[in-house]
Order: C-alpha cells, then structure tokens, then sequence
C-alpha cells in the first residue's frame, strides 16, 4: 500500500539528549560547566566522552584559560552507577579508562584549568577536581571519597587526591569516607583557597586573569613540563627541567621578554601553544 503525504511512516530519529557540558566563551576564557543537575552531575560515560571532547577542543583553540564549573546543588557525584551495575570486566575497565583519559587531558591541554567547586565534589568528582591545576572553593563545598565506607573502593580518585594531599591524609580520606569542608582541603592543600560563597566568581575570575598573563606559548611548555617532573626523583627532574628551559629561552616570546627587560619596554607575546 503507497504511502499518502498525510499518512507518513512514524519517524525513527529520536531528539538528541541535552549537552551535558555547557560551554562558554567570555574573551580568552572558556568555562566548561557539568550540567546535569538532576544527575547530580555524575559521571556517566557519555559526559566524560563530551567533558574530553570539549577539553581537546580548548586545548586546540586560542583561548587561554579554562574555568571547569558545575550547575545545581552538588559540583558532581562522581561516577554513574548505572554504569557499573552488571556490567563485565571489559566494559567496567572501559570506563575506568576512559576517566583517565578525561583526568589527564585536563592536565595535557596547554591552558590552565581552574575547578570552581562551589558545592560537594565527591568520589571521582573529588579526583576531577584534584585533577585541575588549580581550584577555588566556596565555604560551603566539601570533598569525599567515600568509596571506602560502601561497597566499592575510590581507587582511581585516589590517585588524584594522594598527588595533592600526601598519602596519610589521602588515606584517611579513602578509609573514612568522611566529607573534608573546604577550609580544611584550602589547609590540606587539595584546593588552593577557600572564599564565602557569595565571592567564589570573583576569586576564581580573579586567579584565572592572574594566571593567563606573559606568554601563552612559555605558560604551555611550564605546565608540560611540571607534570613531566613532578613525579621524578630530584636528579632526573633537574636534568628534565634543565633541557626545557635551555630550549624554552630560545623560543620567540622568551627572547623578546629578555629583550623588553634590557630596554625597559613592555614585552610583546605572540606565540599560543596547541594540544
């Protein structure tokens, strides 16, 4: 039987699900913001493939700074549960890999990524945050990794914290499972500082203009190589750290900095670096 213009067959497309991760440019600033409230911003596996898409692509752009931030009242449960429950080895390892390429693409992209926490980061939303090179806090956020009082040990967020913190107190944040408020992750040194609520925009503006100044070019090679040395031994890091350096000052932006010191000028920076 033909088909009339009035009488289609049902259509099979289905309306693609919301973006899970806002993205918004204001100048040389990007903010990636987790958006899914209702979730409690967990970490499912489609929003961890959609946050490392959108980190690679400010990694790839000219921008110069990334604020990763988060909508509703928790900064992010950590993982999806729903994704664990029956699931096989491969498809649990699966998803444990590809976290960790979302934790280290934070850390590979040239710009420096600020975590806004303004609420609980727990479990891997904590190891998210640990993963950023730098953090802000309102008063009213907390931090757990609460694997270690359930069912299920936090052992990649682990990871992320114990290279923050240090490993008694990484420990006792495993073992107990406890909430640690935000004064004492600024004091313990998981998040860099800690404001009232009412003034964690400003301060995380404020860090981001401080900490995308000079070349952005000179920036991108310190960050690279700071997590390239940061786990040797003192010997090895210094011979790493020695090569950099020696090859960073022949770059253009670093010659016209020496230049614009000798004639008391104001450098010129040119040179952006990409993923």
């Amino acid at each position: 039987m033909s088909t009339t213009a009035t009488e289609r067959p049902p259509s099979t497309d289905r309306a693609a699900p919301p973006a899970a991760v806002a993205v918004e440019r204001d100048g040389d600033v990007v903010t990636l913001t987790l958006d899914r409230p209702q979730k409690r911003n967990a970490l499912a596996l489609d929003v961890m493939v959609e946050l490392t898409d959108a980190l690679t692509a400010v990694g790839d752009s000219d921008a110069l700074g990334v604020v990763l931030a988060a909508n509703g009242p928790v900064f992010s449960a950590g993982h999806n549960f729903g994704d664990m429950s029956g699931a096989s080895l491969d498809e649990a390892r699966h998803l444990f890999e590809v976290c960790t390429q979302m934790m280290d693409t934070i850390q590979s992209i040239p710009q420096p990524v600020v975590a806004k926490v303004h609420a609980l980061a727990t479990a891997a939303g904590c190891q998210l945050v640990a993963s950023c090179d730098l953090a802000v806090a309102a008063e009213s956020a907390g931090f757990a990794i609460p694997g270690g009082k359930g069912g299920l040990f936090c052992h990649t967020p682990l990871v992320a914290v114990s290279r923050n913190i240090g490993r008694k107190r990484a420990l006792e944040m495993a073992l107990t499972g406890d909430v640690v408020d935000a004064a004492t992750a600024a004091q313990w040194g998981l998040i860099n500082r800690v404001v009232p609520d009412d003034e964690l925009d400003d301060a995380v503006d404020d860090l981001v203009a401080r900490v995308t100044r000079g070349s952005a070019l000179s920036r991108a090679l310190g960050k690279r190589a700071f997590y390239a040395q940061v786990g040797l031994d003192q010997p090895s890091a210094y011979r790493h750290a020695v090569e950099v350096m020696a090859s960073a000052a022949m770059i253009p932006d670093a010659q016209e900095g020496f230049a614009a010191f000798l004639e008391k000028r104001h450098p010129e920076f040119h040179q952006r670096a990409k993923h």
